[in-house]
């Protein structure tokens, strides 16, 4: 691949590894589309992530191209495989020959099913962010790079691993931010009504705001019900008011007394 050619496709990888600011964000298919940048940039076969949290895998995603072998070389790893091992050390798996990976008994189960999808070659890095480890990406490529090539093809895989961890982490605090910011909108909106409740109350009863939130919060617990709903109900004219107003007495009653 020219190099002006390779330098382009990173930066097209490089941002839409970013791009993770959604709301309809799924990470497998966020996950897919990086490997398929993965494979281009590094002239490999196949390319698959195996996403792992407290030693159990929870997320395996390969590129388009031969999805299913990848697939299957990922799933294969359960009891062993370059991801599983970089994943371990935290380290890369340099480029390693099957064949050779095979004659040393070393990740039979996967060796034998990389054999049989024509696969020659293979090395993985770690995906993470900072010191978080989250899993491994791996490379499965139709031979062993030349040692002059090996660090180049190292630390490109590397640097897709991180920006897809930086991807899945702002993801993460994007939908907390979300959350946190819903809850925050909910509580307020709540406040308001509570406080509309009360003040239409406090109108129609004559009567100081305070008791009136009394009323409805005392109505509130012992029908079981949010405080919040019971203000809508106030809000759209439902609730019932003579129960309301029972409470509203209740309350002053144990005031006096």
């Amino acid at each position: 691949m020219h190099q002006y050619t390779r330098e382009i496709r990173l930066a097209q990888a490089l941002v839409e590894s970013a791009d993770t600011l959604v709301d309809d964000f799924e990470a497998v298919r966020y996950l897919q589309r990086v490997a398929d940048h993965c494979v281009r940039l590094l002239s490999a076969q196949a390319a698959g992530f195996m996403l792992i949290d407290e030693g159990r895998t929870v997320s395996l995603a390969a590129s388009g191209a031969h999805r299913q072998a990848a697939t299957e070389l990922l799933e294969v790893q359960r009891d062993g495989g370059p991801c599983l091992d970089s994943y371990s050390s935290g380290r890369p798996v340099p480029p390693v020959s099957i064949t050779a990976a095979r004659s040393a008994a070393r990740w039979p189960e996967f060796t034998e099913r990389a054999l049989v999808h024509d696969i020659a070659a293979t090395y993985a890095v770690p995906v993470r962010r900072r010191q978080q480890l989250l899993g491994a990406l791996n490379v499965f490529v139709p031979g062993v790079p030349a040692e002059r090539d090996t660090g180049t093809a190292l630390r490109l895989a590397q640097v897709i691993a991180d920006c897809a961890a930086l991807g899945l982490q702002n993801n993460t605090t994007y939908v907390q931010c979300r959350t946190l910011s819903g809850q925050l909108q909910q509580a307020l909106s709540s406040r308001v009504r509570i406080e509309q409740a009360k003040g239409m109350l406090a109108e129609r009863w004559n009567t100081a705001a305070d008791h009136a939130f009394v009323a409805m919060r005392q109505y509130a617990r012992r029908h079981r019900l949010p405080l919040d709903r019971v203000a809508q109900a106030v809000i759209d004219r439902v609730a019932d008011d003579a129960a309301l107003r029972r409470e509203a007495g209740r309350a002053g009653g144990e005031g006096r007394a």
